[in-house]
């Protein structure tokens, strides 16, 4: 066969294989729908990706605490007031005992008593430190708390201007450390025990003063807290 005649034949087959590719394609497109083929580019494009492993969300603690409590114990956490505005807090075993969201939260020194058999709420209630006289009935209060009893103490704004004398011996009684340090919006959170004795590893107390240098509101320092686990068994 000549060579122009088999050039001839190598075109015509190019064209016609042309031809048929671009209508086949034409076809597809018309039967394929659109967002159907653009996914499966997609999905073709994926193939070769590595697939993410995402740690699924950790799981809510007592008291939003970061790890469990071990079992057979009670979860706790106090938080202090914070200005004006953020009212304090006391959590025990995921119950909220004083809360702005329960309206038993206040201005001064803020108690819960809890029963340690039951792990129950006996009382709540706050006493102002800045205005009126209250510093007696929170000591009458403090007092007739029953033998067996957990109290837990957080101050919100100010909780020493009207603090007297005998509520700070009553307190140092009951363990604390700090009570006599309290100042003008200092912060401070207090966990007790009436009739028994916590762990001696157990975070207790903390105070953070008011210091117009460092405060984080204005007049007011940062809020402060304590959390912990208590065993259950400890009479």
């Amino acid at each position: 066969m000549r060579p122009g005649c088999n050039n001839f034949i190598k075109l015509a087959g190019f064209v016609f294989a042309s031809i048929c590719a671009w209508y086949l394609g034409s076809m597809f497109a018309y039967i394929i729908p659109e967002d159907s083929l653009a996914e499966t580019i997609d999905n073709i494009q994926k193939v070769g990706e590595k697939p993410i492993l995402r740690a699924p969300p950790p799981k809510r603690q007592k008291c939003d605490h970061w790890s469990p409590c071990p079992p057979g114990s009670y979860a706790y956490r106090l938080l202090s007031g914070g200005g004006k505005e953020k009212m304090a807090k006391i959590c025990f075993e995921d119950e909220q005992l004083i809360s702005e969201e329960k309206k038993n939260a206040g201005r001064g020194i803020n108690i819960a008593i809890v029963d340690y058999d039951t792990g129950k709420c006996t009382d709540a209630k706050y006493f102002d430190m800045w205005e009126g006289e209250f510093s007696e009935s929170m000591t009458d209060f403090i007092r007739k708390a029953p033998q067996g009893s957990l109290l837990l103490m957080v101050t919100h704004d100010d909780g020493s201007t009207k603090l007297k004398e005998d509520a700070k011996k009553t307190i140092t009684a009951l363990g604390s450390k700090e009570i006599r340090n309290i100042r003008f919006r200092s912060s401070w959170v207090f966990i007790a025990a009436k009739g028994f004795k916590l762990p001696d590893n157990l975070e207790k107390e903390k105070i953070n003063h008011s210091d117009n240098k460092m405060n984080r509101y204005g007049g007011w320092p940062a809020e402060i807290q304590i959390e912990g686990c208590i065993p259950r068994n400890l009479h």
